[in-house]
């Protein structure tokens, strides 16, 4: 059996309108894996929110930062081609739901947004390397932390 883009795509959208966080599809000469994040945030092909988790400040005088974690695995790109400007910069204020980023996973272009409204203060990866589910990509400064 072969499974076409657009059936892909429609079991990541079923998939997200569930609680179920993984569904393996077996069969005679193929094996199809879907997973999604933790399930405080759906990572849905056509834009998914990326996890933002607390770090904590190593200085009463520092704002906690909240890390923009890969959803999935494949690749980071900053912009959407390569002569493109980047989504966002060091220092660039994001809203929330605004793409902060590009994950390439199955040759599927996934638009990782912003979950909180902030201030980018650390890119953690390079454009076109590899990231793993879980990696953490940036940090932001949300808007209320002074």
């Amino acid at each position: 059996m072969n499974f076409d883009l657009a059936e892909v795509r429609e079991l990541i959208t079923l998939l997200n309108k569930t609680d179920i966080t993984e569904l393996e599809l077996e069969g005679e000469g193929y094996r199809l894996i879907l997973r999604k994040s933790a399930p405080v945030v759906a990572a849905a092909v056509a834009a998914p929110m990326v996890p933002a988790t607390k770090t904590p400040a190593t200085q009463g005088t520092q704002p906690t930062l909240l890390e923009v974690k890969a959803p999935m695995v494949g690749t980071f790109y900053r912009a959407t081609a390569p002569e493109s400007p980047p989504f966002v910069d060091l220092n660039d204020r994001v809203r929330v739901g605004q793409t902060v980023c590009i994950i390439e996973a199955m040759k599927l272009m996934n638009n990782i947004e912003a979950e909180v409204s902030g201030r980018v203060v650390e890119v953690l990866v390079e454009n076109g390397q590899p990231v793993e589910f879980g990696q953490v990509l940036m940090r932001l400064e949300p808007e209320n932390a002074s």
